[in-house]
């Protein structure tokens, strides 16, 4: 039965990513979920204590959803530690977390949320964070080039890159996006040290 009801509670938060990228915060109701997810309405009011529980809830499940396999982690530990190796993983980053279009836009929805929920920024605060600092561990750990200040500068660029192609697509075309990865690694990571630096 536990099971069951933990295969449930996922569904009901998947329902709620989803209509989080659909129709925004406002929209997202224990009765749009239930919609959503294809159960009886009053499924999700069982399920969570409340509207911010549900908000909660769905923003970790974006990051459990996002996180890349053992199999694309063991392959970085084990490739070869150069510019075409990082740039081929970033490029493959840029791709995995696109390619969870409605997980991104609703992490986005939920951001934007944050700055009217002081509980909510406080649980996306502390998640972003552990995000940013597993990301340096693996980094420092895997003994690919750079160090946490890269780390955290390509966090930031290819973030936005994926911003504008999931909002804005036509921006930049796949040859630019793919272009900007490579010059982002290039000028980040493998740049040579400034005199005052």
């Amino acid at each position: 039965m536990a099971r069951r009801n933990d295969e449930r509670r996922a569904a009901l938060v998947d329902a709620a990513i989803e209509v989080l990228a659909a129709e925004g915060a406002r929209g997202l109701t224990f009765r749009a979920v239930d919609a959503g997810a294809g159960v009886p309405t009053g499924t999700a009011s069982n399920y969570f204590a409340n509207r911010d529980d549900l908000l909660t809830q769905a923003g970790a499940r974006v990051y459990e959803r996002l996180r890349p396999d053992e199999a694309t982690m063991e392959a970085t530990r084990t490739a070869p530690h150069d510019k075409e190796t990082y740039t081929r993983l970033m490029r493959e980053l840029v791709g995995r977390v696109s390619g969870f279009r409605t997980g991104y836009l609703a992490l986005l929805e939920l951001r934007l949320e944050a700055t009217r929920r002081p509980a909510l920024r406080s649980v996306l605060t502390e998640r972003v964070r552990a995000d940013v600092d597993a990301n340096v561990s693996f980094h420092e750990a895997s003994g690919l080039p750079g160090d946490a200040m890269a780390v955290k500068l390509l966090v930031l660029t290819l973030n936005w890159l994926i911003v504008e192609q999931l909002t804005l697509p036509d921006v930049f075309s796949e040859e630019e996006r793919e272009a900007l990865v490579t010059a982002a690694v290039d000028r980040i990571v493998f740049a040579e040290p400034s005199p005052e630096g």
